[in-house]
């Protein structure tokens, strides 16, 4: 099964940021349980500050600046909830 993409935006903010979301439909592998390859980033002054997504070999996790931690996906729900309540924090500096 080739990867199906099923959304994708990219939305622009008037402080020269902006975040893009893309969701495809894989095959599950141990690398995605779940069937779907996502990637949500969040991009200030081009330089990716937030980003959370599968890539191949480290299955799911999110960056934060240059940081890299473990991500306990349980459905693309709590993954919105997570990545906006990140962005919000980073906009307050609390992040």
């Amino acid at each position: 099964m080739a990867a199906e993409l099923v959304f994708h935006e990219k939305r622009y903010f008037t402080d020269n940021s902006f975040q893009e979301i893309k969701i495809w439909k894989v095959e599950k592998s141990k690398d995605k349980p779940h069937g779907f390859k996502y990637s949500f980033a969040y991009i200030v002054n081009n330089e990716r500050v937030i980003c959370y997504h599968n890539a191949e070999g480290k299955g799911d996790h999110r960056h934060c600046r240059n940081e890299e931690y473990s991500y306990n996906y349980q459905n693309f729900g709590k993954l919105w909830k997570d990545f906006k309540n990140d962005i919000e924090r980073f906009r307050e500096g609390r992040l």
